[in-house]
Protein backbone atom coordinates (compact mmCIF):
# COMPACT_ATOMS: atom_id res chain seq x y z
CA UNK A 1 0.00 0.00 0.00
CA UNK A 2 4.16 -13.39 5.58
CA UNK A 3 11.65 -37.13 13.80
CA UNK A 4 10.70 -40.17 11.58
CA UNK A 5 11.58 -43.46 13.34
CA UNK A 6 15.22 -45.31 12.15
CA UNK A 7 13.75 -47.53 9.32
CA UNK A 8 16.40 -50.91 9.40
CA UNK A 9 17.45 -52.90 6.74
CA UNK A 10 18.97 -56.76 7.38
CA UNK A 11 21.88 -57.73 5.46
CA UNK A 12 22.49 -61.48 5.63
CA UNK A 13 25.58 -63.00 3.46
CA UNK A 14 27.55 -66.91 4.23
CA UNK A 15 29.56 -64.90 6.42
CA UNK A 16 27.82 -61.79 7.98
CA UNK A 17 24.75 -60.62 9.46
CA UNK A 18 24.26 -57.12 10.19
CA UNK A 19 21.68 -54.51 10.78
CA UNK A 20 22.30 -51.43 9.30
CA UNK A 21 20.15 -48.18 9.79
CA UNK A 22 18.21 -46.47 7.54
CA UNK A 23 19.00 -42.57 7.71
CA UNK A 24 16.34 -40.21 8.23
CA UNK A 25 15.26 -38.24 5.65
CA UNK A 26 17.63 -36.09 3.24
CA UNK A 27 15.83 -32.10 2.65
CA UNK A 28 16.23 -29.61 0.08
CA UNK A 29 14.78 -26.81 0.13
CA UNK A 30 12.76 -24.86 -2.94
CA UNK A 31 12.40 -21.02 -3.19
CA UNK A 32 10.95 -19.02 -5.08
CA UNK A 33 9.31 -15.62 -5.39
CA UNK A 34 6.64 -14.20 -6.94
CA UNK A 35 7.48 -9.56 -7.44
CA UNK A 36 5.67 -8.05 -10.68
CA UNK A 37 8.00 -6.17 -12.98
CA UNK A 38 7.22 -3.30 -14.69
CA UNK A 39 9.41 -4.08 -17.63
CA UNK A 40 7.55 -7.15 -18.32
CA UNK A 41 3.88 -7.14 -17.24
CA UNK A 42 2.65 -10.04 -19.01
CA UNK A 43 5.16 -12.29 -17.09
CA UNK A 44 3.18 -13.12 -13.97
CA UNK A 45 4.87 -15.91 -12.79
CA UNK A 46 7.37 -16.75 -9.61
CA UNK A 47 11.18 -17.04 -9.70
CA UNK A 48 12.66 -19.87 -8.91
CA UNK A 49 15.53 -18.28 -6.40
CA UNK A 50 16.69 -21.86 -5.48
CA UNK A 51 20.71 -21.76 -5.81
CA UNK A 52 21.57 -23.59 -8.68
CA UNK A 53 24.34 -26.75 -8.10
CA UNK A 54 25.07 -29.99 -10.04
CA UNK A 55 23.90 -30.30 -14.00
CA UNK A 56 22.23 -26.61 -14.37
CA UNK A 57 25.36 -24.95 -12.59
CA UNK A 58 27.54 -26.46 -15.26
CA UNK A 59 25.39 -26.19 -18.30
CA UNK A 60 22.79 -23.53 -17.51
CA UNK A 61 21.80 -23.03 -21.18
CA UNK A 62 20.89 -26.75 -21.10
CA UNK A 63 18.30 -26.43 -17.99
CA UNK A 64 17.03 -23.04 -19.53
CA UNK A 65 15.76 -25.06 -23.19
CA UNK A 66 14.88 -27.67 -21.06
CA UNK A 67 13.19 -25.32 -18.06
CA UNK A 68 14.15 -27.28 -15.70
CA UNK A 69 16.65 -26.54 -12.42
CA UNK A 70 18.87 -29.16 -10.75
CA UNK A 71 20.69 -29.34 -6.96
CA UNK A 72 23.29 -31.47 -6.10
CA UNK A 73 21.91 -33.87 -3.19
CA UNK A 74 23.91 -35.00 -0.32
CA UNK A 75 23.10 -38.65 -1.07
CA UNK A 76 25.35 -41.86 -1.42
CA UNK A 77 24.46 -44.46 -2.72
CA UNK A 78 26.78 -48.11 -2.15
CA UNK A 79 26.72 -51.33 -3.72
CA UNK A 80 26.09 -54.14 -1.04
CA UNK A 81 27.39 -56.81 -3.22
CA UNK A 82 28.91 -57.49 -6.27
CA UNK A 83 27.42 -56.78 -10.01
CA UNK A 84 28.03 -60.32 -11.76
CA UNK A 85 28.48 -60.07 -15.19
CA UNK A 86 25.93 -60.27 -18.47
CA UNK A 87 23.36 -60.26 -15.28
CA UNK A 88 19.15 -60.45 -16.97
CA UNK A 89 17.66 -58.79 -14.22
CA UNK A 90 18.17 -55.05 -14.27
CA UNK A 91 17.46 -54.70 -10.26
CA UNK A 92 20.82 -56.70 -10.22
CA UNK A 93 22.85 -54.20 -11.76
CA UNK A 94 22.71 -50.38 -12.14
CA UNK A 95 19.35 -48.65 -12.74
CA UNK A 96 17.19 -45.42 -11.92
CA UNK A 97 13.79 -45.54 -12.04
CA UNK A 98 12.71 -41.86 -10.82
CA UNK A 99 9.27 -40.11 -9.99
CA UNK A 100 8.74 -38.40 -13.15
CA UNK A 101 5.44 -37.98 -12.96
CA UNK A 102 3.59 -34.99 -11.64
CA UNK A 103 3.81 -35.13 -7.22
CA UNK A 104 1.57 -32.31 -5.38
CA UNK A 105 2.39 -30.61 -2.36
CA UNK A 106 0.08 -27.96 -0.39
CA UNK A 107 1.13 -24.89 0.52
CA UNK A 108 -0.63 -22.83 2.91
CA UNK A 109 -0.23 -18.95 3.76
CA UNK A 110 1.79 -18.09 7.12
CA UNK A 111 -0.72 -15.50 8.38
CA UNK A 112 -3.87 -16.75 6.99
CA UNK A 113 -4.00 -19.76 6.38
CA UNK A 114 -4.62 -20.20 3.04
CA UNK A 115 -3.74 -22.69 0.61
CA UNK A 116 -2.40 -23.29 -2.61
CA UNK A 117 -0.98 -26.44 -4.89
CA UNK A 118 2.72 -26.73 -6.26
CA UNK A 119 4.06 -29.75 -8.39
CA UNK A 120 6.93 -31.14 -9.20
CA UNK A 121 8.58 -33.66 -10.89
CA UNK A 122 11.57 -35.44 -11.29
CA UNK A 123 13.29 -34.71 -14.82
CA UNK A 124 16.75 -35.76 -14.48
CA UNK A 125 19.39 -37.49 -12.67
CA UNK A 126 23.08 -37.41 -12.63
CA UNK A 127 25.97 -38.45 -10.32
CA UNK A 128 29.55 -40.20 -10.78
CA UNK A 129 29.74 -43.81 -10.68
CA UNK A 130 33.13 -44.70 -8.85
CA UNK A 131 35.12 -47.80 -8.25
CA UNK A 132 37.71 -48.47 -5.26
CA UNK A 133 40.16 -49.02 -8.37
CA UNK A 134 41.23 -48.51 -12.23
CA UNK A 135 38.26 -49.20 -14.53
CA UNK A 136 40.79 -50.78 -16.76
CA UNK A 137 41.86 -53.70 -13.87
CA UNK A 138 38.30 -54.43 -14.62
CA UNK A 139 37.63 -55.02 -17.83
CA UNK A 140 41.57 -57.01 -18.05
CA UNK A 141 43.60 -54.01 -18.72
CA UNK A 142 45.29 -53.15 -22.13
CA UNK A 143 42.98 -49.94 -23.23
CA UNK A 144 43.12 -46.89 -22.01
CA UNK A 145 40.30 -45.81 -19.21
CA UNK A 146 37.87 -44.05 -21.88
CA UNK A 147 38.04 -47.25 -24.01
CA UNK A 148 37.76 -49.25 -20.56
CA UNK A 149 34.70 -47.68 -19.16
CA UNK A 150 33.11 -48.45 -22.71
CA UNK A 151 33.47 -51.67 -22.53
CA UNK A 152 32.60 -52.80 -18.65
CA UNK A 153 28.86 -51.98 -20.13
CA UNK A 154 26.38 -53.00 -22.96
CA UNK A 155 26.79 -49.55 -23.87
CA UNK A 156 28.31 -46.61 -23.46
CA UNK A 157 27.37 -44.91 -20.43
CA UNK A 158 27.01 -41.44 -21.44
CA UNK A 159 24.42 -42.78 -23.86
CA UNK A 160 21.25 -43.78 -21.63
CA UNK A 161 19.36 -46.63 -22.56
CA UNK A 162 15.78 -46.68 -23.84
CA UNK A 163 13.31 -44.71 -21.19
CA UNK A 164 16.00 -41.88 -20.56
CA UNK A 165 17.40 -39.58 -23.12
CA UNK A 166 20.87 -38.07 -23.74
CA UNK A 167 21.76 -34.61 -22.15
CA UNK A 168 25.11 -34.02 -24.08
CA UNK A 169 27.10 -34.22 -20.77
CA UNK A 170 29.57 -37.10 -19.73
CA UNK A 171 33.29 -36.74 -18.00
CA UNK A 172 35.33 -39.52 -17.04
CA UNK A 173 39.12 -40.63 -15.19
CA UNK A 174 40.45 -43.67 -14.18
CA UNK A 175 38.25 -45.10 -11.68
CA UNK A 176 35.34 -42.72 -12.05
CA UNK A 177 32.55 -41.51 -14.84
CA UNK A 178 30.68 -38.66 -14.42
CA UNK A 179 26.90 -38.43 -16.08
CA UNK A 180 23.53 -36.71 -16.76
CA UNK A 181 20.14 -38.43 -18.34
CA UNK A 182 17.08 -36.89 -18.59
CA UNK A 183 14.13 -38.41 -17.65
CA UNK A 184 10.94 -37.84 -19.53
CA UNK A 185 8.91 -40.41 -18.00
CA UNK A 186 8.57 -43.22 -15.30
CA UNK A 187 10.10 -46.12 -16.27
CA UNK A 188 13.24 -48.46 -15.59
CA UNK A 189 16.45 -47.19 -17.32
CA UNK A 190 19.15 -49.82 -16.87
CA UNK A 191 22.34 -50.69 -17.77
CA UNK A 192 24.17 -54.42 -17.89
CA UNK A 193 27.53 -54.93 -17.24
CA UNK A 194 29.52 -57.00 -19.31
CA UNK A 195 32.29 -57.64 -16.55
CA UNK A 196 32.00 -58.07 -12.55
CA UNK A 197 31.92 -54.95 -10.88
CA UNK A 198 33.10 -56.33 -7.05
CA UNK A 199 31.81 -52.60 -5.62
CA UNK A 200 30.40 -49.89 -7.40
CA UNK A 201 29.50 -46.70 -5.44
CA UNK A 202 27.40 -43.31 -6.59
CA UNK A 203 29.36 -39.89 -4.10
CA UNK A 204 26.01 -38.04 -5.05
CA UNK A 205 23.05 -37.35 -6.49
CA UNK A 206 22.40 -34.45 -9.06
CA UNK A 207 18.13 -34.36 -8.85
CA UNK A 208 16.71 -31.94 -11.89
CA UNK A 209 13.06 -31.03 -11.99
CA UNK A 210 10.58 -29.19 -13.02
CA UNK A 211 8.02 -27.23 -11.13
CA UNK A 212 4.00 -26.02 -11.57
CA UNK A 213 3.77 -23.22 -9.76
CA UNK A 214 0.22 -21.40 -8.98
CA UNK A 215 -0.92 -18.47 -10.38
CA UNK A 216 0.57 -15.55 -8.35
CA UNK A 217 -1.94 -12.83 -9.25
CA UNK A 218 -4.94 -14.85 -7.39
CA UNK A 219 -2.73 -15.23 -4.26
CA UNK A 220 -2.44 -12.89 -0.90
CA UNK A 221 0.69 -11.46 -0.41
CA UNK A 222 3.28 -12.90 2.15
CA UNK A 223 4.83 -16.88 2.73
CA UNK A 224 3.78 -19.50 2.06
CA UNK A 225 5.49 -23.02 3.15
CA UNK A 226 4.71 -26.91 2.42
CA UNK A 227 6.73 -29.65 1.33
CA UNK A 228 6.35 -33.53 -0.08
CA UNK A 229 8.39 -36.72 0.32
CA UNK A 230 9.68 -39.00 -1.95
CA UNK A 231 10.89 -42.31 -0.94
CA UNK A 232 13.92 -43.41 -2.15
CA UNK A 233 14.88 -47.25 -2.45
CA UNK A 234 13.94 -50.51 -3.87
CA UNK A 235 10.52 -50.31 -4.75
CA UNK A 236 10.25 -46.70 -3.77
CA UNK A 237 9.69 -43.79 -5.94
CA UNK A 238 13.13 -43.11 -6.33
CA UNK A 239 14.46 -47.00 -6.94
CA UNK A 240 17.84 -47.93 -7.89
CA UNK A 241 17.56 -51.32 -7.67
CA UNK A 242 18.79 -54.40 -5.33
CA UNK A 243 22.48 -53.80 -5.37
CA UNK A 244 22.76 -50.04 -4.97
CA UNK A 245 21.52 -49.00 -1.80
CA UNK A 246 21.46 -44.83 -0.47
CA UNK A 247 22.42 -43.73 2.52
CA UNK A 248 18.84 -42.20 3.42
CA UNK A 249 15.60 -42.94 2.86
CA UNK A 250 13.39 -40.30 1.58
CA UNK A 251 13.73 -37.08 -0.07
CA UNK A 252 11.73 -34.30 1.59
CA UNK A 253 11.34 -30.76 -0.53
CA UNK A 254 10.86 -27.94 1.54
CA UNK A 255 8.39 -25.43 -0.43
CA UNK A 256 8.71 -21.67 0.62
CA UNK A 257 7.27 -18.98 -2.02
CA UNK A 258 7.04 -15.48 -1.04
CA UNK A 259 4.52 -13.48 -2.81
CA UNK A 260 5.40 -9.61 -3.11
CA UNK A 261 2.37 -7.59 -5.03
CA UNK A 262 2.80 -4.32 -6.25
CA UNK A 263 -0.13 -2.00 -5.00
CA UNK A 264 -0.91 1.71 -5.88
CA UNK A 265 -3.29 4.72 -6.71
CA UNK A 266 -2.16 7.67 -8.06
CA UNK A 267 -4.17 10.94 -7.94
CA UNK A 268 -3.41 14.04 -10.28
CA UNK A 269 -2.54 16.82 -7.96
CA UNK A 270 -5.53 18.42 -6.85
CA UNK A 271 -7.69 15.88 -7.59
CA UNK A 272 -8.78 15.23 -4.42
CA UNK A 273 -10.69 18.59 -4.45
CA UNK A 274 -13.96 17.65 -6.75
CA UNK A 275 -16.23 20.20 -8.16
CA UNK A 276 -19.55 18.71 -9.50
CA UNK A 277 -21.25 21.10 -12.27
CA UNK A 278 -23.61 20.84 -15.25
CA UNK A 279 -22.50 19.49 -18.28
CA UNK A 280 -22.30 23.16 -19.92
CA UNK A 281 -21.61 24.89 -16.51
CA UNK A 282 -22.96 26.99 -14.33
CA UNK A 283 -23.03 30.33 -16.73
CA UNK A 284 -25.19 28.50 -19.17
CA UNK A 285 -27.98 28.07 -16.75
CA UNK A 286 -27.58 31.51 -15.78
CA UNK A 287 -28.09 32.61 -19.15
CA UNK A 288 -30.61 30.30 -20.52
CA UNK A 289 -32.96 29.37 -17.24
CA UNK A 290 -33.09 26.04 -18.04
CA UNK A 291 -32.39 23.92 -15.13
CA UNK A 292 -29.13 21.33 -15.29
CA UNK A 293 -30.29 17.86 -15.53
CA UNK A 294 -27.96 16.89 -13.31
CA UNK A 295 -24.16 18.01 -11.59
CA UNK A 296 -21.06 15.68 -12.53
CA UNK A 297 -17.19 15.19 -12.35
CA UNK A 298 -14.58 12.65 -14.06
CA UNK A 299 -11.75 12.16 -12.10
CA UNK A 300 -8.99 9.96 -13.76
CA UNK A 301 -6.13 8.04 -11.79
CA UNK A 302 -3.96 5.67 -12.25
CA UNK A 303 -3.23 2.39 -10.66
CA UNK A 304 -0.61 -0.24 -10.69
CA UNK A 305 -1.68 -3.71 -9.10
CA UNK A 306 -0.52 -7.54 -9.11
CA UNK A 307 -2.89 -7.75 -6.22
CA UNK A 308 -6.43 -8.48 -5.74
CA UNK A 309 -8.42 -5.61 -4.41
CA UNK A 310 -11.75 -4.56 -2.94
CA UNK A 311 -13.34 -0.95 -2.86
CA UNK A 312 -15.97 0.58 -0.94
CA UNK A 313 -16.66 4.19 0.22
CA UNK A 314 -16.40 6.21 3.66
CA UNK A 315 -18.94 9.07 3.75
CA UNK A 316 -19.02 12.53 5.60
CA UNK A 317 -22.79 12.43 5.36
CA UNK A 318 -24.54 9.49 4.35
CA UNK A 319 -27.94 8.98 2.08
CA UNK A 320 -28.64 5.20 2.74
CA UNK A 321 -25.67 2.93 0.93
CA UNK A 322 -24.01 6.17 -0.92
CA UNK A 323 -22.49 9.29 0.10
CA UNK A 324 -24.33 12.61 0.12
CA UNK A 325 -23.32 16.43 0.44
CA UNK A 326 -25.35 19.13 2.55
CA UNK A 327 -25.76 22.69 2.64
CA UNK A 328 -24.22 24.34 5.27
CA UNK A 329 -27.49 26.53 6.84
CA UNK A 330 -29.98 24.09 6.01
CA UNK A 331 -28.79 21.06 6.22
CA UNK A 332 -30.59 19.58 3.19
CA UNK A 333 -28.59 16.88 1.56
CA UNK A 334 -29.16 14.93 -1.58
CA UNK A 335 -27.09 11.70 -2.28
CA UNK A 336 -24.03 11.50 -4.80
CA UNK A 337 -23.96 8.30 -6.98
CA UNK A 338 -20.04 7.34 -7.61
CA UNK A 339 -19.22 4.73 -9.91
CA UNK A 340 -15.51 3.39 -10.89
CA UNK A 341 -14.00 2.18 -13.98
CA UNK A 342 -10.86 -0.03 -14.15
CA UNK A 343 -8.67 0.08 -16.96
CA UNK A 344 -7.64 -3.21 -19.50
CA UNK A 345 -6.57 -6.49 -17.40
CA UNK A 346 -9.02 -6.05 -14.28
CA UNK A 347 -11.76 -7.65 -13.94
CA UNK A 348 -14.64 -8.47 -11.33
CA UNK A 349 -14.57 -11.91 -9.83
CA UNK A 350 -17.06 -13.34 -12.78
CA UNK A 351 -14.27 -12.22 -14.69
CA UNK A 352 -16.08 -9.12 -16.29
CA UNK A 353 -14.83 -5.92 -17.05
CA UNK A 354 -15.85 -2.81 -14.79
CA UNK A 355 -16.97 -0.24 -16.49
CA UNK A 356 -18.81 2.38 -14.38
CA UNK A 357 -19.43 -0.12 -11.88
CA UNK A 358 -21.55 1.50 -8.81
CA UNK A 359 -19.59 1.89 -4.86
CA UNK A 360 -21.51 1.63 -2.27
CA UNK A 361 -20.42 2.15 1.74
CA UNK A 362 -20.93 -1.34 2.18
CA UNK A 363 -18.83 -2.69 -0.51
CA UNK A 364 -21.65 -4.75 -2.30
CA UNK A 365 -20.36 -5.16 -5.89
CA UNK A 366 -17.15 -4.26 -5.50
CA UNK A 367 -16.23 -7.02 -3.11
CA UNK A 368 -13.76 -8.58 -5.62
CA UNK A 369 -11.49 -7.46 -8.25
CA UNK A 370 -8.65 -9.25 -10.03
CA UNK A 371 -5.69 -8.48 -12.15
CA UNK A 372 -5.08 -11.04 -14.98
CA UNK A 373 -1.85 -9.06 -15.86
CA UNK A 374 0.33 -6.95 -13.62
CA UNK A 375 -1.30 -3.26 -14.46
CA UNK A 376 1.28 -0.80 -14.27
CA UNK A 377 -0.01 2.91 -14.27
CA UNK A 378 -2.68 2.39 -16.28
CA UNK A 379 -5.45 4.69 -16.34
CA UNK A 380 -9.23 4.82 -14.26
CA UNK A 381 -11.64 6.71 -13.82
CA UNK A 382 -14.22 7.63 -10.89
CA UNK A 383 -17.44 8.76 -11.42
CA UNK A 384 -19.26 11.63 -9.32
CA UNK A 385 -23.20 12.63 -10.25
CA UNK A 386 -25.95 14.33 -8.33
CA UNK A 387 -29.51 13.26 -10.57
CA UNK A 388 -31.93 15.29 -11.88
CA UNK A 389 -34.65 14.84 -9.32
CA UNK A 390 -32.11 16.07 -6.39
CA UNK A 391 -30.75 19.16 -8.52
CA UNK A 392 -33.81 20.12 -8.82
CA UNK A 393 -34.32 20.24 -5.10
CA UNK A 394 -31.06 22.27 -4.30
CA UNK A 395 -32.03 24.74 -6.98
CA UNK A 396 -35.71 25.08 -5.52
CA UNK A 397 -34.27 25.39 -2.05
CA UNK A 398 -32.06 28.62 -3.04
CA UNK A 399 -28.90 27.05 -1.84
CA UNK A 400 -25.68 27.98 -2.92
CA UNK A 401 -23.10 25.44 -1.61
CA UNK A 402 -23.44 21.93 -1.01
CA UNK A 403 -20.65 19.73 0.60
CA UNK A 404 -18.97 16.63 1.94
CA UNK A 405 -15.86 14.36 2.34
CA UNK A 406 -16.50 11.12 -0.11
CA UNK A 407 -13.78 8.87 0.71
CA UNK A 408 -13.17 6.20 -2.06
CA UNK A 409 -11.42 3.23 -0.52
CA UNK A 410 -8.94 0.73 -2.59
CA UNK A 411 -8.01 -1.88 -0.14
CA UNK A 412 -5.58 -4.97 -1.31
CA UNK A 413 -6.21 -6.79 2.16
CA UNK A 414 -8.72 -9.41 0.59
Amino acid sequence: MKGSPLVERCVVSTFLFACVPMANAVTQDISAVFRPDPSKPQEAAFLNTTPMSGYCAELPSQCQMWKMFSVRLPLSVNSIRAIQAGHTDPRQGAMFQVPANWRTAQIVHSGTGETEIVQVRWVGIGSRYQFPGSVVDLVGGGVDPGTAHTKLWTDNWGYPPTGCHWSGFGRFGENYYEFFWRTPMETVCAKKAQYLIPSMAYSYVDFAYELRMPNPMRMTAGQYTGDVTIGIGPGRELDMGDVMLPNDSALTLNFKLDVEHAFKVEIPPGGNRVELVPSEGWQAWLNSGHKPTRLFREQRFHISTSSRFKMALECQYISGNTCAISEAGSGHAVPVDVRVSLPDGLTDFAGQPVNRRRLLRDGSGTELFLPNVYVDRQPGNLSFEIAQASVEEMLDGGARTYIGNVTVIWDSEV
